[in-house]
Protein backbone atom coordinates (compact mmCIF):
# COMPACT_ATOMS: atom_id res chain seq x y z
CA UNK A 1 0.00 0.00 0.00
CA UNK A 2 1.61 3.53 -1.21
CA UNK A 3 1.75 6.54 0.96
CA UNK A 4 -1.36 8.89 1.72
CA UNK A 5 -2.23 11.07 -1.07
CA UNK A 6 -1.13 13.96 0.27
CA UNK A 7 2.23 12.54 1.42
CA UNK A 8 2.12 11.15 -2.46
CA UNK A 9 2.14 15.01 -3.80
CA UNK A 10 4.46 16.72 -1.49
CA UNK A 11 6.78 14.15 -2.80
CA UNK A 12 6.16 14.53 -6.09
CA UNK A 13 6.50 18.42 -5.94
CA UNK A 14 9.78 17.77 -4.17
CA UNK A 15 11.10 15.11 -7.01
CA UNK A 16 9.86 17.56 -9.68
CA UNK A 17 12.00 20.49 -7.92
CA UNK A 18 15.09 18.48 -7.67
CA UNK A 19 15.41 17.07 -11.15
CA UNK A 20 17.74 19.30 -12.49
CA UNK A 21 19.67 18.80 -9.63
CA UNK A 22 19.82 14.83 -9.63
CA UNK A 23 23.10 14.54 -11.86
CA UNK A 24 24.88 16.49 -9.22
CA UNK A 25 25.33 12.98 -6.97
CA UNK A 26 25.94 13.59 -3.99
CA UNK A 27 25.21 17.72 -3.79
CA UNK A 28 23.56 18.84 -0.55
CA UNK A 29 19.61 20.51 -0.39
CA UNK A 30 18.59 21.99 2.81
CA UNK A 31 15.15 22.76 3.79
CA UNK A 32 13.62 26.06 5.21
CA UNK A 33 11.68 24.70 8.05
CA UNK A 34 9.64 27.00 10.80
CA UNK A 35 7.82 24.11 11.98
CA UNK A 36 4.87 24.91 10.48
CA UNK A 37 2.47 22.45 8.35
CA UNK A 38 4.46 23.90 5.19
CA UNK A 39 8.02 23.48 5.68
CA UNK A 40 7.81 20.28 8.11
CA UNK A 41 5.82 18.50 5.28
CA UNK A 42 8.47 19.72 2.75
CA UNK A 43 11.20 18.80 5.30
CA UNK A 44 9.32 15.50 5.35
CA UNK A 45 9.50 14.72 1.95
CA UNK A 46 12.57 16.09 1.16
CA UNK A 47 13.87 13.56 3.62
CA UNK A 48 12.66 11.08 1.88
CA UNK A 49 12.89 11.98 -2.15
CA UNK A 50 16.19 13.90 -2.06
CA UNK A 51 18.47 10.28 -0.91
CA UNK A 52 16.40 8.22 -3.61
CA UNK A 53 17.52 10.86 -6.24
CA UNK A 54 21.43 10.63 -4.94
CA UNK A 55 21.33 14.14 -3.12
CA UNK A 56 21.64 15.09 0.58
CA UNK A 57 19.17 16.65 2.65
CA UNK A 58 19.92 18.65 5.57
CA UNK A 59 17.84 21.46 7.61
CA UNK A 60 17.77 24.78 8.67
CA UNK A 61 15.63 27.10 11.03
CA UNK A 62 15.81 30.77 12.05
CA UNK A 63 15.22 31.52 15.17
CA UNK A 64 14.18 35.43 14.91
CA UNK A 65 14.36 36.25 18.51
CA UNK A 66 10.49 37.84 17.97
CA UNK A 67 8.65 35.45 20.38
CA UNK A 68 8.93 34.02 24.03
CA UNK A 69 10.51 30.78 23.59
CA UNK A 70 10.99 30.65 19.99
CA UNK A 71 14.82 29.39 21.00
CA UNK A 72 13.47 25.97 22.55
CA UNK A 73 10.92 25.83 19.41
CA UNK A 74 14.23 25.89 16.86
CA UNK A 75 15.74 23.60 19.01
CA UNK A 76 12.49 21.19 18.69
CA UNK A 77 12.51 21.13 15.05
CA UNK A 78 16.40 20.60 14.69
CA UNK A 79 15.81 17.91 17.55
CA UNK A 80 13.08 16.27 14.64
CA UNK A 81 15.55 16.55 12.12
CA UNK A 82 17.03 12.62 12.31
CA UNK A 83 13.63 11.09 12.12
CA UNK A 84 13.28 12.48 8.78
CA UNK A 85 16.45 11.87 7.08
CA UNK A 86 18.00 15.21 7.62
CA UNK A 87 21.71 16.09 8.37
CA UNK A 88 23.52 18.45 8.73
CA UNK A 89 20.66 20.58 10.82
CA UNK A 90 21.10 23.76 12.39
CA UNK A 91 19.54 26.93 14.22
CA UNK A 92 20.24 30.28 12.87
CA UNK A 93 20.05 32.68 15.47
CA UNK A 94 19.53 36.45 14.06
CA UNK A 95 18.79 40.09 15.11
CA UNK A 96 15.99 41.46 13.63
CA UNK A 97 16.57 45.27 12.57
CA UNK A 98 13.41 47.79 12.29
CA UNK A 99 14.15 49.02 7.90
CA UNK A 100 10.96 48.49 6.19
CA UNK A 101 8.80 47.40 8.97
CA UNK A 102 8.51 44.15 10.86
CA UNK A 103 8.11 41.73 8.16
CA UNK A 104 10.32 43.10 5.55
CA UNK A 105 13.06 43.15 8.47
CA UNK A 106 12.61 39.49 9.53
CA UNK A 107 12.27 38.28 5.75
CA UNK A 108 15.74 40.18 5.23
CA UNK A 109 17.36 38.75 8.26
CA UNK A 110 16.02 35.39 7.90
CA UNK A 111 17.09 35.68 4.11
CA UNK A 112 20.83 36.69 4.64
CA UNK A 113 21.04 33.87 7.53
CA UNK A 114 19.93 31.14 5.04
CA UNK A 115 22.19 32.47 2.01
CA UNK A 116 25.30 32.63 4.37
CA UNK A 117 24.44 29.13 6.06
CA UNK A 118 23.79 27.59 2.40
CA UNK A 119 27.71 28.66 0.84
CA UNK A 120 28.92 27.43 4.43
CA UNK A 121 27.70 24.22 4.27
CA UNK A 122 28.18 24.10 0.17
CA UNK A 123 24.54 23.45 -0.12
CA UNK A 124 23.42 23.55 -3.76
CA UNK A 125 19.60 24.59 -2.97
CA UNK A 126 17.45 25.63 -0.26
CA UNK A 127 13.92 24.49 -0.55
CA UNK A 128 11.04 27.01 1.13
CA UNK A 129 7.70 25.85 1.93
CA UNK A 130 5.79 28.56 0.03
CA UNK A 131 2.45 27.36 -1.21
CA UNK A 132 -0.28 27.70 -3.63
CA UNK A 133 -2.26 30.44 -1.02
CA UNK A 134 0.79 31.96 -0.59
CA UNK A 135 1.03 33.03 -3.50
CA UNK A 136 -2.56 33.86 -3.78
CA UNK A 137 -2.22 36.53 -1.44
CA UNK A 138 1.07 37.32 -2.97
CA UNK A 139 -0.59 38.61 -5.65
CA UNK A 140 -3.63 40.03 -4.09
CA UNK A 141 -1.33 42.54 -1.89
CA UNK A 142 0.94 43.44 -4.81
CA UNK A 143 -2.50 44.12 -6.95
CA UNK A 144 -3.81 46.47 -4.35
CA UNK A 145 -0.42 48.42 -4.37
CA UNK A 146 -0.58 49.14 -8.58
CA UNK A 147 2.59 46.59 -9.16
CA UNK A 148 3.32 46.10 -12.48
CA UNK A 149 3.36 41.92 -14.29
CA UNK A 150 6.63 41.53 -13.40
CA UNK A 151 5.39 41.77 -9.65
CA UNK A 152 2.15 40.76 -9.70
CA UNK A 153 4.20 37.57 -11.19
CA UNK A 154 4.53 36.59 -7.90
CA UNK A 155 6.93 34.07 -6.36
CA UNK A 156 9.51 32.25 -8.51
CA UNK A 157 9.55 28.54 -8.37
CA UNK A 158 13.93 29.08 -8.95
CA UNK A 159 15.28 32.11 -7.69
CA UNK A 160 18.86 31.68 -7.88
CA UNK A 161 20.08 29.23 -4.88
CA UNK A 162 16.16 28.53 -3.63
CA UNK A 163 13.71 26.77 -4.59
CA UNK A 164 9.79 26.20 -3.88
CA UNK A 165 8.56 23.00 -4.72
CA UNK A 166 4.73 23.39 -2.99
CA UNK A 167 3.71 26.44 -5.36
CA UNK A 168 0.90 24.11 -6.89
CA UNK A 169 -0.07 22.71 -3.94
CA UNK A 170 -2.53 23.93 -0.82
CA UNK A 171 -2.16 24.84 2.66
CA UNK A 172 -4.63 22.16 3.44
CA UNK A 173 -2.75 19.54 1.77
CA UNK A 174 0.29 20.18 3.35
CA UNK A 175 -1.45 19.73 6.71
CA UNK A 176 -3.21 16.81 5.83
CA UNK A 177 0.66 14.83 4.88
CA UNK A 178 1.59 16.24 8.13
CA UNK A 179 -0.90 14.64 10.09
CA UNK A 180 -0.69 11.30 7.69
CA UNK A 181 2.95 11.06 8.66
CA UNK A 182 1.95 11.82 12.71
CA UNK A 183 3.91 14.62 12.73
CA UNK A 184 2.69 17.71 14.67
CA UNK A 185 3.20 21.55 13.24
CA UNK A 186 3.59 24.55 15.01
CA UNK A 187 1.46 27.43 14.33
CA UNK A 188 2.77 30.69 14.65
CA UNK A 189 0.48 33.26 16.43
CA UNK A 190 2.00 35.73 13.94
CA UNK A 191 -0.10 34.29 10.93
CA UNK A 192 -3.48 34.87 13.01
CA UNK A 193 -2.40 38.53 14.27
CA UNK A 194 -4.61 40.72 11.71
CA UNK A 195 -1.97 43.84 12.40
CA UNK A 196 -0.16 42.31 9.54
CA UNK A 197 -1.88 42.64 5.73
CA UNK A 198 -1.16 39.19 4.56
CA UNK A 199 -3.13 37.92 7.38
CA UNK A 200 -6.07 39.89 6.70
CA UNK A 201 -6.21 38.70 3.04
CA UNK A 202 -5.86 35.12 3.87
CA UNK A 203 -8.46 35.64 6.71
CA UNK A 204 -11.27 38.38 4.94
CA UNK A 205 -9.82 39.06 1.07
CA UNK A 206 -9.83 35.58 0.04
CA UNK A 207 -12.72 34.28 1.50
CA UNK A 208 -15.02 37.30 0.58
CA UNK A 209 -13.67 36.68 -3.13
CA UNK A 210 -14.66 32.45 -2.78
CA UNK A 211 -18.00 33.59 -1.09
CA UNK A 212 -18.97 36.22 -4.00
CA UNK A 213 -17.32 34.62 -7.05
CA UNK A 214 -17.10 30.53 -6.67
CA UNK A 215 -14.13 28.57 -5.27
CA UNK A 216 -10.85 28.15 -7.32
CA UNK A 217 -9.44 31.31 -6.34
CA UNK A 218 -6.19 30.41 -5.02
CA UNK A 219 -5.60 28.35 -7.74
CA UNK A 220 -6.68 31.58 -10.64
CA UNK A 221 -4.44 33.72 -8.45
CA UNK A 222 -1.33 31.29 -9.07
CA UNK A 223 -1.70 30.62 -12.65
CA UNK A 224 -2.09 34.11 -12.82
CA UNK A 225 1.19 34.52 -11.66
CA UNK A 226 2.67 32.21 -13.39
CA UNK A 227 1.33 33.75 -17.23
CA UNK A 228 2.65 37.59 -15.79
CA UNK A 229 6.13 35.56 -14.68
CA UNK A 230 6.01 34.31 -18.52
CA UNK A 231 5.15 37.50 -19.91
CA UNK A 232 7.55 39.67 -17.79
CA UNK A 233 10.47 37.63 -18.52
CA UNK A 234 9.74 37.78 -22.23
CA UNK A 235 9.23 42.04 -21.75
CA UNK A 236 12.86 41.86 -19.67
CA UNK A 237 14.34 39.77 -22.45
CA UNK A 238 13.10 42.28 -25.26
CA UNK A 239 13.95 44.98 -23.16
CA UNK A 240 17.91 43.64 -22.56
CA UNK A 241 17.97 44.01 -26.09
CA UNK A 242 16.72 47.11 -26.54
CA UNK A 243 18.80 48.89 -24.00
CA UNK A 244 22.20 47.39 -25.32
CA UNK A 245 20.65 48.93 -28.95
CA UNK A 246 19.75 52.77 -27.40
CA UNK A 247 22.80 53.02 -25.01
CA UNK A 248 25.45 55.50 -25.80
CA UNK A 249 29.02 54.98 -23.67
CA UNK A 250 28.05 57.42 -21.18
CA UNK A 251 25.05 55.52 -20.58
CA UNK A 252 22.97 58.03 -22.43
CA UNK A 253 19.44 56.59 -24.46
CA UNK A 254 18.99 57.16 -27.86
CA UNK A 255 15.23 59.22 -27.95
CA UNK A 256 14.90 57.21 -31.25
CA UNK A 257 14.78 53.56 -30.19
CA UNK A 258 13.17 54.26 -27.37
CA UNK A 259 10.19 56.09 -29.60
CA UNK A 260 10.00 53.06 -31.73
CA UNK A 261 9.06 50.41 -28.90
CA UNK A 262 5.92 49.48 -26.79
CA UNK A 263 5.54 51.42 -23.71
CA UNK A 264 5.80 48.71 -21.80
CA UNK A 265 9.53 47.54 -23.25
CA UNK A 266 10.55 51.33 -22.68
CA UNK A 267 9.62 51.93 -19.18
CA UNK A 268 11.91 48.59 -18.11
CA UNK A 269 14.77 50.02 -20.53
CA UNK A 270 14.38 53.32 -18.95
CA UNK A 271 14.42 52.05 -15.55
CA UNK A 272 17.50 49.81 -15.78
CA UNK A 273 19.13 53.19 -16.82
CA UNK A 274 17.74 54.80 -13.97
CA UNK A 275 19.40 52.06 -11.39
CA UNK A 276 22.71 52.50 -13.75
CA UNK A 277 23.01 55.96 -13.01
CA UNK A 278 22.88 54.89 -9.14
CA UNK A 279 18.80 55.42 -8.54
CA UNK A 280 17.55 52.98 -5.71
CA UNK A 281 15.59 50.25 -7.61
CA UNK A 282 13.42 49.89 -4.41
CA UNK A 283 12.50 53.74 -4.48
CA UNK A 284 11.65 54.38 -8.01
CA UNK A 285 8.26 54.59 -8.41
CA UNK A 286 5.73 54.20 -11.64
CA UNK A 287 5.49 57.80 -11.24
CA UNK A 288 9.43 57.98 -11.50
CA UNK A 289 9.16 56.55 -14.78
CA UNK A 290 6.30 57.39 -16.33
CA UNK A 291 7.83 61.40 -16.24
CA UNK A 292 10.75 59.77 -17.86
CA UNK A 293 9.00 58.40 -20.33
CA UNK A 294 7.22 61.57 -21.53
CA UNK A 295 10.55 63.41 -22.43
CA UNK A 296 10.43 60.74 -25.52
CA UNK A 297 6.50 60.57 -25.36
CA UNK A 298 5.40 64.09 -24.73
CA UNK A 299 8.43 66.31 -25.54
CA UNK A 300 7.49 69.62 -25.15
CA UNK A 301 11.32 71.30 -23.55
CA UNK A 302 10.41 69.97 -20.46
CA UNK A 303 13.06 70.29 -18.12
CA UNK A 304 15.32 68.16 -15.54
CA UNK A 305 13.36 65.29 -14.12
CA UNK A 306 14.54 64.18 -10.61
CA UNK A 307 14.64 60.69 -9.77
CA UNK A 308 15.64 58.89 -6.08
CA UNK A 309 19.10 58.93 -5.38
CA UNK A 310 19.69 62.35 -6.88
CA UNK A 311 19.84 61.14 -10.13
CA UNK A 312 18.27 63.64 -12.78
CA UNK A 313 17.27 62.89 -16.38
CA UNK A 314 17.37 65.54 -19.45
CA UNK A 315 16.27 65.04 -23.00
CA UNK A 316 19.30 66.75 -24.72
CA UNK A 317 20.47 65.89 -28.72
CA UNK A 318 17.88 63.46 -29.27
CA UNK A 319 19.28 61.39 -26.15
CA UNK A 320 18.05 61.14 -22.24
CA UNK A 321 21.09 61.89 -20.38
CA UNK A 322 21.61 60.52 -16.85
CA UNK A 323 23.53 62.31 -14.41
CA UNK A 324 24.01 62.51 -10.39
CA UNK A 325 23.29 66.27 -9.04
CA UNK A 326 27.14 66.67 -9.00
CA UNK A 327 26.88 67.08 -12.68
CA UNK A 328 25.51 69.61 -14.69
CA UNK A 329 22.28 68.74 -16.35
CA UNK A 330 21.55 72.40 -17.63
Amino acid sequence: MGPHPAVADVRRAVRLSLTGLAREKGALVLVACSGGADSLALAAATGFAAPRMGLRAGLLTVDHGLQEGSAERARDVVRLAPSLGLDPAEVLTVTVGTAGGPEAAAREARYAALSAAAERLGAAAVLLGHTRDDQAETVLLRLARGSGTRSLSGMAEVSGIYRRPLLWLGRARTRQACAALGLRPWDDPHNEDPAYARVRVRRDALPALEAALGPGIAEALARTARLCRDDADALDEWAHAVHAKSRGPGGELDVSVLADVPGAVRRRVIQRAAVEAGAPAAALAAVHIEAVERLVTGWRGQKRVDLPGGVGVVRRCGTLVFAVDNLSLD
